[in-house]
């Protein structure tokens, strides 16, 4: 086998392979050998049908299997010989093989680039301020309250108002008839919450138990029901009931209520001490972020486009995905975000080329320690059971992002060692 390699760009080579007549030959034999076991050709026993007969009817298809089996043979073992990282499948162009000729072909495919030199000394980077403010603890005891209020009638009737939380039957209409299965009875919910469309919250306020109320909506093209799509809609709605939230009295016997407080003041320090927590690590997020920017804006390096293309196909995929989570009916990115995410998505690119660059030139190598400390820190952050963590990342996928996770927070580490962080 003859191999020629150029390098057509940094991150493009080309392979010329010539593989020799007698190998073309030994392989032709062998695929006409296995077809002629098999084949069944009338006038002829099987096993006995003259070559030329099967030239004839299978010709076509041998040629074919017997370069692709060639191409699938050499191509690794070229790549390898020439100690190159294939980022994308080959695109191949094979010549027609013929049975006592060399056989061609050329091959196309991405690389990783090659790095000569990574500059990860001095990066800088701000400290963002880590401050607990007496707002954010009374904000965390309000949701604490709210959680464990109690629904009761309100002590006198009154018209419904933003914070109650009312029971209500609705039908829809379209096109003047009831949509039967888009309505609902006995559906709760809690005014002015935003799990409402606006003219239904707002149909709704001030209106007393048992009175109707009506809104009109003009629904989506992408509604998921057929019969609502991009329809003048009717929503009529009965409030059936109506309750108010009565909060706890925030006193001491409130914290023992809580089950591990002994009084109100060990409860606030309790909650300034986790929104502390949740400063730094936000703190260190962000630390982490400016020194992988800094990172790529000091080292310039070559970007595969295969793979800006499968990050930007990851982003996408989260960014859609998030919003149906959140109901909103997204089939894709318009130009302005798409822009964006491929922004985001070559500065990704190129950290992790950088990085596992630096961790090449540091000699860092995770293996079983390493990732059982992972688990184990998973475990506490998670309070999952650490055996069932294990469990789950045997799973040979899973296992390489967590190892890749590792890789990329010892990096991390060794890059802040080396970095000049200023106070915020």
């Amino acid at each position: 086998m003859q191999v020629n390699v150029q390098k057509l760009s940094p991150v493009l080579v080309q392979f010329d392979v010539e593989i020799g007549a007698d190998r073309v030959k030994s392989e032709v034999e062998k695929a006409y050998s296995a077809v002629a076991k098999n084949a069944r050709v009338r006038g002829f026993r099987p096993g006995k049908a003259p070559r030329r007969v099967l030239a004839n009817m299978f010709g076509a298809r041998i040629a074919a299997d017997v370069a692709q089996r060639l191409v699938d043979e050499t191509f690794p073992k070229a790549m390898s010989e020439h100690k190159l990282q294939p980022v994308s499948s080959p695109a191949i162009e094979p010549q027609r093989l013929v049975e006592s000729a060399p056989f061609k072909y050329k091959a196309r495919v991405e690389i990783l680039p090659e790095i000569a030199t990574v500059n990860y000394d001095g990066l800088v980077a701000k400290r963002p301020k880590v401050e607990v403010s007496d707002e954010q603890v009374s904000q965390e005891l309000g949701a604490l309250r709210r959680s464990h209020a109690t629904l009761e009638p309100p002590s006198r009737e009154r018209p419904a108002a933003k914070g109650d939380v009312v029971t209500i039957d609705f039908t829809i209409e379209a096109d003047g008839r009831v949509v039967s299965d888009a309505g609902a009875n006995d559906f709760q919910v809690e005014l002015g919450s935003g799990q409402l469309l606006a003219a239904i919250d707002e149909a709704l306020h001030d209106k007393n138990v048992g009175q109707s109320a009506e809104a009109s909506i003009e629904m989506p093209a992408g509604h998921p029901h057929p019969a609502l799509r991009g329809k003048m809609a009717t929503f009529k709605l009965v409030l059936k009931d109506l309750k108010e939230r009565v909060l706890p009295e925030l006193d001491d016997e409130f914290a023992k209520d809580l089950g591990e407080y002994d009084t109100l003041e060990a409860l606030k320090q309790n909650l300034r001490d986790k929104l502390e927590k949740q400063a730094k690590e936000a703190a260190e997020n962000a630390i982490a972020e400016q020194l992988v920017r800094a990172l790529v804006d000091a080292n310039e390096v070559p970007l595969p486009p295969s793979l800006v293309e499968r990050q930007m196909k990851l982003t996408e995929q989260e960014i859609v995905s998030r919003a149906r989570s959140q109901g909103s009916e997204v089939s894709g990115l318009g130009e302005e975000l798409r822009s964006q995410v491929k922004k985001d998505s070559e500065i990704k690119v190129a950290a992790g080329l950088l990085m596992a660059e630096i961790a090449k030139r540091e000699s860092i190598k995770i293996g079983d320690e390493q990732i059982e400390e992972a688990l184990k820190e998973m475990a506490e952050q998670t309070g999952k059971n650490v055996a069932k963590l294990r469990a789950e990342y045997r799973d040979q996928k899973r296992r390489e992002m967590l190892v890749g996770m590792i890789l990329e927070n010892k990096v991390l580490d060794i890059i802040e060692a080396k970095a000049k962080i200023e106070d915020g």
